[in-house]
């Protein structure tokens, strides 16, 4: 789902913009003619968020919003190579970490 495109800052009449490529509206037709914003995260990486027509449910809002923060956390995690997946060992060893704990109830109620 996550693919990247090479875009290029352009004048567009009084104004700046940035220039998607053709492939991006081949691949995902439903951003052609939508309005959307941008938002900057840190001074080299901004997200894009482009509303289409149907981008009234609230629900694939939120799905759409997760996916972006997602993909973004996924692209930063591996620009250093560190990112190990998560193995049914490490999962045994932390079952076995917390093996016979038990929580007190009057602990929980001030969470």
């Amino acid at each position: 789902m996550s693919n990247s495109y090479n875009i290029r800052s352009t004048k567009i009449g009084n104004s700046a913009g940035f220039r998607l490529p053709v492939e991006f509206y081949l691949e995902h037709p439903q951003f052609a003619n939508a309005d959307g914003w941008i938002e900057v995260l840190s001074p080299d990486t901004a997200i894009l968020r482009i509303v289409t027509q149907s981008g009234d449910d609230e629900d694939a809002e939120d799905s759409v919003m997760m996916r972006l923060f997602l993909d973004f956390a996924m692209t930063e995690t591996l620009k250093n190579n560190t990112l190990q997946p998560y193995t049914t060992e490490m999962s045994k060893v932390a079952h076995e970490l917390i093996a016979g704990v038990e929580l007190d109830d009057e602990l929980l109620e001030d969470v």
